[in-house]
């Protein structure tokens, strides 16, 4: 979090990379480290290899992602993730509602 939160993602990712388990947290760091420092294909990849490995993402996560979405333009991973989003029950947070509204805006 300390070289994400610096701007190192560099430094961020070898950290991660090396993780024996990667959890939902370190996952919510690297997500929001690549989205705010515009590495968006980064951010969406990783949140769907965590899908793949069944780690459950949180509204955190998912309002990371979105802001990833929106930067890039990416209507249709947008709208794949907003379908997930519904599946979880998420859609109701007042912040992934608004991430989500800023998104459909921006694409």
């Amino acid at each position: 979090d300390m070289y994400a939160k610096c701007g190192s993602i560099e430094h961020a990712q070898q950290v991660f990379s090396k993780l024996p388990v990667r959890n939902a947290v370190s996952c919510t760091v690297m997500i929001s480290a690549y989205a705010q420092q515009g590495y968006g294909r980064k951010a969406i990849t990783l949140f769907w290899q965590m899908e793949q490995e069944c780690l459950k993402p949180d509204n955190a996560i998912f309002i990371s992602v979105l802001k990833a979405c929106a930067s890039l333009g990416s209507l249709e991973q947008g709208k794949c993730i907003h379908a997930f989003i519904v599946k979880s029950g998420s859609e109701l947070d007042i912040f992934v509602h608004s991430a989500l509204i800023d998104m459909y805006a921006k694409c």
